[in-house]
């Protein structure tokens, strides 16, 4: 130890007398810290994902399916995840749930993957999720006409609830005309689909179901002496049913339908068929006086702020969110140019990400303020004050350098992690700005004061910085299920604190003697302390 304090003293004489190379070495480290954030380096992201141990697997057929062909679907697509040695069942349902909060049809089949634990999966995959849903999603790719989306069981009941849809992230066009929304749907899953990191791409179709649709010909009905409202309501009546009069039981009232037998509804021909009494006495079939087609309608009409719109769903993978979101961004505004009266809106997790990211911005200068304050208070001094928030400035150069090495992205759990660092810096600056003064206040000059103080300081402050560091240090290096949101946290303390020990207890005493001056308020001298 005596070897380490007295080249740590060394070292202080030399940053003092070289101040400007000192100051303007930590300003290019702070520099290339700020210059990795905004490159895009350290990628952004909302919450660091969780590991759930299972995969969420949701497959989406044409509208129109029907339940034969979804559960023959839905069979051969489980017996492909069944075939991977990491998973041990597959668990499946078509259509929606049992308790009907689901308006979905058979079009929608969903799987719950139970996976093994890690340490038991082929070498092949190294214990990486993502690689091991891109080879499902490679087999299940095999069968064609079917979308699939992967996630996890507890995540995608959030990421529904966040995005309003069946997917992490959703891309939703707001009009009126289902046909404009679909095909402008269309228009951006063709300029996404080539961009790094997105993945699971589809659209929500909103058309798809056949729907028989009966136009009047009004002069073939003019030929009978028929009414086009005749004609409508005969179609009403024999396929939806009239109500002819009420059936009263009590106070309670009850309408009595006339419908036709369905072997005279079930069929276009049988409707063709339908018989009406012409003024002339003579019966004319519906054939002879309507023109019959089958169209795609709507199935189902996703609305939000009482209008219509079309999801495109997709998910980020191998790439942090940030960044990929916002290159998607830029080419479907370039790309796709809407009508008049429709807009895009680009919800869920990304929408989350930014709505944090302007809060933190907000709580990030209101703490420093608040600190500042509390440092004026304690030291009524504007210069001391200013001197202990360098500190701070140091605090993220560590973090930043901690998440660029891990490949860890930028999140709400590391930006709790920076405030938590901001306490422990401004911590460690009290501790050496106020002993200096003592020492000042007791005869010493600035310089011998400054390298001083901050010997003495060092073994109390490295001990701090090391308790913390230490403990979570397990934390920052795990990666167990459950340790995902706890781990950039931990990592932003870590390498925050190990870079504000090394840069700081040089930094700030070369910095006190280029600011401090002979005519300074100090504190009384506390001679009861041993120097």
């Amino acid at each position: 130890m005596t070897f380490l304090t007295s080249r740590y003293r060394r070292s202080l004489h030399w940053a003092i007398h070289h101040r400007p190379l000192t100051v303007g070495a930590a300003l290019v480290v702070i520099v290339l810290a700020m210059l990795l954030t905004f490159s895009g380096a350290i990628g952004s992201e909302f919450l660091p994902h969780l590991d759930e141990g299972a995969i969420w697997v949701r497959g989406t057929l044409a509208q129109s399916v029907g339940p034969t062909e979804s559960a023959r679907v839905a069979e051969q697509a489980r017996q492909v995840l069944a075939s991977f040695p990491e998973v041990p069942q597959v668990v499946n349902q078509i259509g929606r749930p049992d308790d009907g909060t689901d308006t979905t049809g058979f079009f929608d089949m969903e799987f719950f993957v139970d996976l093994l634990p890690k340490e038991q999966w082929r070498p092949v995959f190294h214990q990486d999720k993502d690689r091991l849903i891109a080879a499902m999603d490679r087999e299940l790719e095999k069968i064609p006409g079917v979308f699939w989306g992967f996630s996890q069981p507890i995540s995608d009941n959030l990421e529904e609830a966040v995005s309003g849809v069946k997917g992490a992230l959703a891309i939703k066009i707001y009009g009126d005309d289902l046909k404009t929304l679909e095909a402008k749907a269309d228009e951006i899953v063709a300029v996404m689909r080539p961009i790094r990191g997105v993945e699971d791409l589809g659209v929500f179709r909103v058309l798809g179901q056949p729907n028989l649709n009966f136009t009047v010909d009004r002069a073939q009905a003019s030929r009978y002496g028929m009414n086009v409202s005749d004609v409508e309501d005969a179609i009403q009546t024999a396929v939806g049913g009239n109500a002819l009069t009420q059936v009263l039981i009590g106070e309670q009232r009850y309408d009595l339908v006339l419908r036709y037998l369905p072997d005279y509804r079930d069929t276009r021909e049988a409707i063709e068929n339908i018989r009406l009494l012409a003024p002339t006495g003579e019966r004319v079939s519906l054939a002879q006086l309507t023109k019959a087609n089958v169209t795609d309608g709507g199935s189902e009409i996703y609305r939000e702020a009482n209008s219509r719109y079309v999801a495109v769903k997709f998910s980020v993978r191998g790439r942090d969110l940030g960044s990929t979101v916002e290159e998607a961004m830029r080419k479907v505004d370039a790309s796709v140019k809407l009508p008049s009266g429709y807009t895009i809106d680009w919800a869920g997790e990304y929408e989350s990400a930014k709505r944090s990211q302007r809060r933190l911005l907000f709580v990030l200068p209101l703490t420093i303020l608040v600190i500042y304050v509390i440092l004026y208070t304690m030291f009524k001094s504007v210069k001391w004050a200013l001197l202990i928030l360098t500190n701070i400035a140091l605090a993220p150069v560590g973090g930043l350098m901690a998440l660029w090495i891990t490949g860890t992205h930028f999140s709400v759990s590391s930006g709790v992690g920076f405030l938590a660092l901001f306490g422990v810096s401004v911590q460690i600056g009290v501790i050496m700005v106020e002993y200096i003064n003592q020492l000042r206040a007791r005869g010493y000059d600035i310089e011998d004061a400054a390298v001083e103080g901050a010997v003495l300081r060092l073994r109390p402050i490295t001990m701090t910085m090391l308790v913390a560091t230490l403990g979570l240090l397990p934390a920052a290096v795990s990666h167990g299920i459950g340790s995902d949101s706890q781990r950039p946290f931990a990592i932003v303390i870590v390498g925050g604190l190990l870079a504000d020990l090394i840069i700081g207890v040089i930094l700030l005493p070369t910095l006190y003697t280029w600011v401090a001056r002979e005519t300074d308020r100090l504190p009384e001298a506390d001679v009861s302390e041993p120097v």
